[in-house]
């Protein structure tokens, strides 16, 4: 399977509390939560949705599946109008939580992955299918990338600035190249980009 990911931020690299409700994340003081929702027109709701409905299987942080399974675990796709293709699909389709704390999932067709991460992440990339996905995530998305696991990474880029709040990457960590596979821009302002790491950049020399 290809690994990719996909995280909502801000024009200034934020990625917390992105969810509907402004209290979701209140981590370290954070109190602009909520900040994505409405914000992608329909072309961006279907992309979302058809990336969803891609999903051979998903890879979640423990923090995200934990949100993901209070929320879309308990409900039908009669509740959520509009993304039924998200709720069908995180709902049949299997789930592996990265966690070495997690010892008792609830939601149906969960595995805990809490030993030798590289390995088991491996894997899973192995097996034959579409794709290995990543949503939200931000801790386990930064790992994956530094040990050269994603094969493509999508950023859904709202128009908006916070000043606070987790970012998706650090202030100093690896570096990475990317190549810039697809990218678009919605009638809302919102722009989708994708990209294929493509290993150290180049730096220009004197």
């Amino acid at each position: 399977m290809k690994l990719t990911t996909m995280t909502q931020v801000t024009i200034d690299g934020v990625m917390q509390g992105n969810g509907g409700a402004s209290d979701e994340d209140r981590r370290n003081g954070f109190e602009r939560g909520g900040w994505a929702l409405g914000k992608g027109d329909n072309e961006t709701h279907a992309f979302i949705n058809q990336t969803y409905q891609r999903a051979d299987a998903f890879l979640l942080g423990r923090r995200t599946y934990e949100l993901f399974a209070g929320s879309w675990g308990s409900w039908t796709v009669q509740d959520v109008p509009g993304w039924e293709p998200v709720a069908r699909a995180l709902n049949t389709r299997p789930k592996y939580v990265a966690s070495s704390t997690l010892a008792d999932p609830a939601w149906s067709g969960t595995t805990v992955l809490s030993d030798d991460l590289v390995t088991a992440v491996a894997d899973l990339k192995a097996k034959p299918g579409g794709e290995l996905q990543v949503h939200g995530s931000g801790t386990l998305t930064r790992w994956l990338l530094e040990n050269g696991l994603v094969d493509e990474m999508t950023l859904i880029v709202i128009p908006v600035i916070l000043g606070q709040g987790a970012r998706l990457f650090p202030e100093t960590g690896p570096d990475l190249a990317l190549d810039l596979v697809e990218s678009r821009v919605d009638s809302k302002g919102v722009t989708i980009q994708v990209y294929r790491p493509a290993g150290r950049p180049q730096y220009a020399t004197a």
